[in-house]
């Protein structure tokens, strides 16, 4: 039986804080959408593949273009105040130290310190850790590097501009950036839960507490503040910004949202009872992450993805190896019908009648013990057969949701002394999990669905109407937080919007790809620089053309990329609800041969 220990739940919670969002994250290249706004209702195609739409009826503020400054003097940061702020580093950082992808970043200043330092209620010491870079050629704008797993770590503030394979950054771009530990540590692991305060600070209140710090920061750095400040990241990260989306409205004009797991407690329950399925079909009765693969083999992802695509690739009109009409394969691809059904034992071939019953209801929606779905569908999707896919569905289910759920989220929280990651996950109820992640008492206060989720998440009329704007993005591959689930939402402020909501928040689908990078993809993309052209300029991006990373990749290259693909293969993705449509003829490697409808 494989179990997991205090020290090796504190390991694999540091290996998840560097995914999803900032950080050690796939970072996009600096790709120009070319976007220009459109006038007379016609589309302007831009060089780049990308298109820009008349903005919907209703006007709203255009900010303003920033400002930059020079950066003052950075040694004097040391001598920083700010309440409740300890500052413990201000190095003058030179061009061409810190390198992205082989490419120099400019030179800049670190800063790095500590806010609220306390003792926690599990006697452990808890603080804020944060490092800000701030760049020598300023822009005028500041960016919050959301990060992603269970936080815990000061990631390097580069500031992603999102997606797979890192080419660039929002510091080199001239963004002052910051980044923190969301008030822990990582070696705590997920037993910080266990103090209530650093939940708080988790999910939203370290947030409030950074934003002033580090704009007076900045104010002292250049003799101005921001003149716009953005917000972003991916996976834990994507949630952080829908979280500053919903309560934070009035410090970020501009938010980049990445997979996000915004109701990352009941997604991780839905993991769990995604493990206890795939342990049901598993060939042995050992709680290891290559056993509960055996629930649903390689190969058999493989079948299910080939099927998919045999149904589905075409219906955008071009037959390439990704699905770009997502909602349409879901009405034309059926697993029962369109995978075989194994006769006798399973060889690869086919799906048992029982992989087809559960696995079916786990991409249907889980359920909980009373046949009740508490979390989103998940579409069928071409990249299932990915390393990327499984690990989150046969590896952390046991080995990361376990500890988040029984200590961030339960109340109360499970016992430290030998709890078992894989244990808890294989033997819990449902019913049980779900009753204590909503539950308080007097000494954990909020719940997480209160700490961890964007209060009314459908309405953001005070973002809406000061001019600021939102570009929201999820990988239709993604295994553990549903783009189904993010889809959804978008309908529902669509609807609080009187149907459309495209005049200050976009969705964008990113066919193929799984959490937050990877899959069988184009999934290397810029989309801070559109998302800084609509907030200033009013310039309003339809698409944003998206890269494959095959073979000579310069920001890492993508093991999933089919050798059938052009290694720089390029796509627009469009904004949902419309769909990349081969527009029949050309180069299917070209984005500028698909059209958004």
């Amino acid at each position: 039986m494989k179990t997991t220990s205090a020290a090796s739940l504190a390991l694999v919670a540091t290996l998840l804080a560097a995914c999803g969002g900032g950080g050690s994250n796939g970072f996009f290249p600096t790709q120009s959408t070319g976007t220009s706004t459109s006038s007379g209702g016609n589309t302007t195609p831009p060089a780049s593949g990308g298109t820009t739409t008349t903005p919907p009826a209703e006007t709203l503020p255009v900010l303003g273009v920033a400002v930059g400054a020079a950066l003052k003097d950075c040694a004097s940061l040391a001598g920083f105040t700010f309440a409740n702020t300890t500052i413990t580093v201000a190095n003058s950082i030179t061009a061409g130290t810190l390198t992205v992808a082989g490419k120099a970043v400019g030179a800049h200043c670190q800063v790095k310190g500590s806010m609220y330092p306390r003792t926690g209620a599990d006697s452990q010491p808890y603080a804020i850790g944060f490092e800000m870079r701030l760049p020598a050629n300023w822009n005028g704008r500041f960016f919050y590097q959301a990060n992603g797993g269970i936080d815990g770590s000061v990631a390097t503030a580069t500031g992603a501009i999102n997606g797979g394979g890192a080419l660039d950054n929002a510091l080199n771009m001239g963004f002052a950036v910051i980044s923190s530990d969301a008030g822990h540590q990582a070696a705590l692991g997920p037993f910080f839960g266990l103090d209530p305060q650093a939940r708080l600070d988790y999910g939203y209140q370290a947030v409030a507490k950074l934003t002033p710090m580090a704009k007076a920061l900045i104010a002292s750095a250049y003799g101005k503040g921001p003149d716009r400040s953005y917000f972003g990241g991916c996976s834990n990260g994507g949630r952080h910004t829908m979280v500053a989306m919903s309560r934070y409205p009035d410090d970020y004009d501009g938010f980049l949202v990445g997979d996000p797991g915004f109701r990352l407690p009941l997604a991780a329950a839905a993991n769990i009872v995604g493990a206890q399925n795939y342990y049901a079909l598993a060939d042995t009765t050992a709680m290891t992450a290559a056993n509960l693969g055996t629930g649903f083999t390689q190969a058999e992802r493989t079948l299910v993805s080939n099927a998919v695509l045999a149904k589905c690739d075409a219906l955008d009109g071009a037959t390439d190896g990704l699905v770009q009409d997502t909602g349409a394969c879901q009405a034309a691809f059926n697993l029962d019908r369109d995978v075989p059904t194994c006769s006798t034992s399973r060889d690869g071939t086919c799906l048992s009648t029982a992989q087809k019953q559960r696995i079916g209801q786990l991409f249907a929606g889980a359920l909980d013990g009373n046949g009740k779905k508490f979390y989103s569908s998940f579409p069928f999707d071409a990249g299932l057969g990915t390393n990327g896919w499984s690990s989150w569905k046969f590896s952390n289910s046991l080995n990361l949701d376990s500890g988040a759920v029984g200590f961030i989220w339960q109340v109360p929280p499970e016992t430290q002394a030998g709890f078992v990651g894989a244990t808890f996950t294989l033997t819990s109820n449902i019913d049980t999990i779900l009753a204590k992640i909503t539950s308080t008492d007097s000494l954990y206060t909020e719940n997480s669905l209160s700490f961890m989720t964007p209060p009314n998440p459908s309405d953001l009329s005070k973002l809406k109407k000061r001019g600021a704007k939102a570009m929201v993005y999820h990988g239709t591959s993604d295994p553990i937080f549903s783009s189904d689930d993010t889809q959804r939402w978008y309908n529902e402020l669509m609807a609080a919007n009187g149907g459309d909501a495209s005049n200050f928040a976009r969705f964008y689908r990113v066919p193929g790809m799984n959490h937050c990078s990877g899959g069988p993809t184009t999934d290397q993309f810029d989309m801070l620089t559109p998302l800084v052209n609509w907030v200033e300029k009013g310039e309003i991006a339809d698409s944003v053309v998206a890269t494959a990373r095959g073979t000579g990749n310069a920001g890492g290259v993508n093991a999933d990329v089919p050798a059938s693909w052009a290694p720089d293969r390029t796509r627009p993705l469009c904004a949902y609800p419309k769909v990349a449509r081969y527009k029949g003829s050309g180069d299917i490697e070209k984005a500028e041969n698909f059209v958004c409808q």
